[in-house]
C-alpha cells in the first residue's frame, strides 16, 4: 500500500486546495455548508481514481482538477440530500450539515453543488465528458429512488440490493474512472475496462461500507453504529442473517422495518446477532469477490506506476475500518 499512500499524499493537497477555491465562490446562503461538507474529511477516492487512470492512459497536462474535483462534488451534494432524508445526526463524525446550517440552505448547497460540477466538466469542452457527468447524476439519483422504495417495502431480494448499491455508489465511482479515461482521449474499449474496474470497486466499496455499519464504533465510522438498521435499510449484513433464520422471525423483522416500529431493544438484539453470526465478515468476503474482478480489468493498461496504484486501491477497500 505505499506506493497507493504516496500518491495520495501528493495530490491531496492540490485537489484539497481547487476544492475550497470553488466552495469560496458560491452564494453565501449555501457557501458555509458546502465548504461544511467539503471539509468533513473524504477519503477523495474519486477524483484521484479519475487522475490515475488519466496518467494510466498517457494524459500529462496539468489541467486535470476539475473534472477529477466535479466528481467529489457531485458526491458531496449527495450526502447532503442523503443525510437531510435520512434525517441523519452525524456525517464522519460531525454535526449532520442540516442541523447545523437548517434544511432549505442544505438542499440548496447540495443543488449549488450539483450544477458547479455538471459547470467545472464543462469547462473541457468534451462532449464525452459532459455525457458522463450527466449520466453519473442520473444515476446516482436513480439509486436512491431505489433505495427509497425498496424501504417502504423491504424484502430479501438481492437482486434488487445488489441494483441499489450499483446505482447509489458504484456508478458514481465508475463515473470517475471513465472520465479519466475520457480525459485521455481513451478508445471506447480502454475506456469501457476503467468503467468495469471502477463499477467493481465501487460494488466492493459498498459492501464494505454497509459491512461497517455492523462492525465499526461511531468512533472510527463517523456514523451511528446501526444506522442503516435504524433507518429502516435492508443491507448485505441484515439480508444473510434473516436467509440463516426461521421464516417467521424473518418476516416479523421485515414488518417492523416496514411500519417503522423497531424498538432500540430490538435494534441492539439484531446487531448482536450480526456479528455473532459473523454476517457482516461474510460480506467482506462478498466485496473481495468484486475486487478481484476490478483487478483482473487493468491487464491492459501495462506495469505503469497508476496501474500498480489501481490495484493497491482495490486492496485498499477490502482493509478499510471507516
Amino acid at each position: 500500500m505505499d506506493d497507493l499512500l504516496r500518491y495520495f499524499q501528493r495530490e491531496l493537497p492540490g485537489i484539497n486546495d481547487f476544492l475550497d477555491k470553488e466552495a469560496e465562490s458560491l452564494n453565501g446562503l449555501v457557501r458555509d455548508v458546502a465548504k461544511h461538507i467539503i471539509g468533513s474529511g473524504g477519503k477523495r477516492i474519486r477524483p484521484v481514481l479519475t487522475l490515475l487512470f488519466a496518467r494510466a492512459l498517457g494524459y500529462d497536462k496539468d489541467d486535470y482538477h476539475a473534472i477529477a474535483c466535479a466528481l467529489e462534488l457531485l458526491h458531496s451534494a449527495t450526502l447532503l440530500h442523503d443525510d437531510y432524508l435520512d434525517d441523519a445526526e452525524l456525517r464522519r463524525g460531525k454535526q449532520a450539515a442540516h442541523l447545523v446550517f437548517g434544511r432549505t440552505e442544505t438542499i440548496l448547497a447540495g443543488d449549488a453543488l450539483l450544477a458547479l460540477a455538471n459547470e467545472m466538466g464543462a469547462r473541457y469542452g468534451n462532449a464525452r465528458l459532459s455525457w458522463l457527468l450527466a449520466r453519473g447524476i442520473m444515476e446516482t439519483a436513480m439509486g436512491e429512488i431505489e433505495e427509497i422504495t425498496f424501504s417502504r417495502n423491504p424484502s430479501l431480494d438481492r437482486s434488487i440490493y445488489l441494483d441499489i448499491i450499483i446505482g447509489k455508489t458504484a456508478r458514481l465511482i465508475e463515473c470517475a474512472c471513465r472520465c479519466g479515461a475520457a480525459l485521455a482521449g481513451a478508445s471506447p474499449e480502454q475506456e469501457d475496462a476503467a468503467g468495469e474496474y471502477g463499477l467493481n470497486l465501487g460494488i466492493a466499496f459498498q459492501l464494505v461500507d454497509d459491512a461497517l455499519d455492523y462492525a465499526s464504533p461511531t468512533s472510527e465510522t463517523g456514523k451511528p453504529e446501526g444506522g442503516d438498521l435504524r433507518e429502516g435499510k435492508v443491507t448485505l449484513p441484515l439480508i444473510l442473517l434473516m436467509e440463516d433464520g426461521d421464516e417467521a422471525g424473518s418476516e416479523a423483522l421485515l414488518d417492523a422495518l416496514r411500519e417503522k416500529s423497531l424498538t432500540e431493544a430490538q435494534c441492539e438484539d439484531v446487531l448482536a446477532q450480526v456479528r455473532e453470526g459473523g454476517y457482516s465478515e461474510r460480506t467482506r468476503e462478498e466485496a473481495a469477490r468484486y475486487v478481484e474482478k476490478a483487478k483482473a480489468c487493468l491487464a491492459g493498461f501495462g506495469p505503469g506506476d497508476e496501474a500498480a496504484v489501481l490495484g493497491q486501491a482495490a486492496d485498499f477497500v477490502l482493509t478499510r475500518t471507516k
